[in-house]
């Protein structure tokens, strides 16, 4: 039994007594020790797995402390009264929890629902970018939205959790706040952050969320419904449409072109607009300064509110980078989203919302309903990364890496791919290209996973019946440096054949 039970492959990167302390109590729940024997003794155990007796010892300690088991005198552990509910299957060859009469699973006449028919809406059917799971395998993933891991920068972040969590500070983060945001993140996103994209913000109208993906749910669960009209980008952000449409409004599909969002009449009847005008998702177009005029006059003229998502506000690269449209927003009919994670963690999760205190204050309330407040924890260890001045420190090493491999990418797509053209500005964190017409990206972006190189095809990013088949996007992000250019000719070759 002992073998079956412990035989462990150690994760190097892991501790040995966290390893086998979540084996053992995975298999304490599971029923897979007999209550009346003991469990192996740490001689017996360490000699199994190779590991020291201390190690084993310690484990089963931290166990008997925490309550999972019992020791006696001269005779080893023992499982705790509260998991001795087991029963040993001849079949399986291992203990299962037992069944109580009239308890989950009983009677074989029971049928499971029918969940098929309660959906109200189907949120599977809604697709975002497609890319395999196992990405990181790939040895040349041009895949957008990753980290530069490398740069994260771990010690100074450890640093600041071990300062956030000593015993003489404040733990206003343990407490449930109900619907209040850490007041020093509040105040760090007000004078050091929105700062740099012209923005000025009293601290009741700032909304801290579970990044800008989770503020768009927000907003169109509170403002849209049945015959609200919105407008999107075309190409665009394929979740940011399927969330309007599960609100049930009506989306307006407007076109882009070198500027931007085009501004036509198309846009008059639309109550919002959601637009990307940092670096245009996917395009990485930058909206010039007229366009942005034109349209901050049609929300003017047309009474319309503009939602505008700076999703990579920190990764503006741009030689004349424009300040956010909700700087020249001097009646309220801008809501700003952006977040904090593409050149920190994404993994993190925290982005900020910044509108009219009214609607800020609707948005607490709502988001109170669905998860209160996003973790304290993490929002005070941001706060003070901000206020020591760690994360400006990585902003500057990460524009840095940022700008090198951009260019190496420049570089290699413009030696070998010269039948693509790239569209977007130098700022962005992607590259935006179109094939020669005929190309169908989907079965190059096929043949070339085969190369282990992976791409992300351009037509799953339009929402028109038939989208254009020949354009693609290449992010760098993802990849180690030395391989972009190895990569990029692998593609080259792959397109050879198309």
């Amino acid at each position: 039994m002992i073998d079956h039970l412990f035989h462990l492959d150690f994760d190097q990167q892991r501790g040995l007594q966290e390893q086998l302390r979540e084996s053992l109590v995975s298999t304490i729940l599971g029923g897979g020790f007999p209550a009346d024997e003991p469990l192996p003794s740490c001689r017996k155990l360490s000699q199994q797995l190779s590991i020291s007796r201390n190690t084993v010892a310690l484990v089963y300690e931290s166990l008997l402390d925490n309550g999972y088991l019992v020791s006696r005198p001269r005779s080893g552990y023992y499982l705790h009264p509260d998991y001795c509910g087991a029963e040993f299957d001849e079949a399986l060859l291992c203990f299962t929890p037992v069944r109580k009469p009239g308890g989950y699973g009983d009677g074989a006449s029971e049928r499971a629902p029918d969940w098929a028919a309660r959906f109200k809406m189907l949120p599977s059917l809604k697709h975002g970018v497609l890319r395999p799971s196992n990405w990181p395998s790939f040895t040349y993933p041009f895949i957008y939205g990753q980290p530069i891991q490398d740069l994260f920068p771990l010690e100074r972040w450890r640093e600041v959790s071990r300062n956030t969590l000593r015993g003489e500070r404040d733990q206003g983060w343990m407490r449930d706040r109900f619907d209040r945001d850490d007041e020093m993140l509040i105040e760090q996103l007000r004078t050091r952050v929105l700062p740099k994209r012209g923005i000025w913000a009293r601290p009741d109208e700032i909304l801290v969320t579970l990044g800008s993906q989770n503020a768009l749910y927000l907003l169109a669960t509170l403002l849209m419904s049945n015959g609200v009209k919105v407008a999107i980008e075309n190409p665009g952000f394929r979740d940011a449409q399927s969330i309007f449409d599960l609100q049930g409004a009506q989306v307006q599909l407007q076109p882009i072109d070198e500027q931007g969002l085009v501004v036509d009449a198309r846009l008059d009847d639309c109550e919002y607009l959601y637009v990307t005008p940092g670096h245009q998702v996917p395009t990485g177009i930058s909206m010039s300064a007229q366009r942005r005029g034109e349209l901050l006059r049609q929300i003017r003229l047309h009474d319309q509110v503009l939602i505008e998502d700076d999703y990579d506000a920190e990764l503006n690269l741009d030689n004349h980078p424009q300040p956010a449209l909700k700087a020249s927003d001097s009646n309220g009919r801008v809501i700003y989203l952006s977040s904090l994670s593409k050149a920190f963690s994404p993994g993190l999760r925290i982005g900020y919302m910044v509108a009219d205190a009214e609607l800020i204050d609707e948005l607490r309330a709502l988001r109170r309903l669905m998860y209160r407040h996003p973790p304290l924890n993490n929002q005070r260890m941001l706060a003070e990364f901000l206020a020591q001045g760690h994360y400006d420190a990585h902003l500057r090493r990460f524009r840095e890496e940022h700008t090198r491999r951009r260019e190496t990418m420049c570089e290699a797509i413009s030696q070998t791919l010269g039948r693509c053209r790239p569209i977007g500005s130098e700022g962005a964190s992607a590259f935006w290209l179109a094939a020669p017409p005929g190309v169908d990206t989907q079965k190059v972006a096929w043949a070339a996973a085969q190369q282990s190189v992976l791409i992300e095809s351009g037509s799953q990013f339009f929402f028109d019946q038939a989208p254009p088949a020949n354009f693609m996007r290449l992010g760098f992000h993802a990849i180690d440096p030395e391989r972009i250019r190895p990569g990029i000719r692998q593609l080259a070759q792959v397109l050879e054949g198309f």
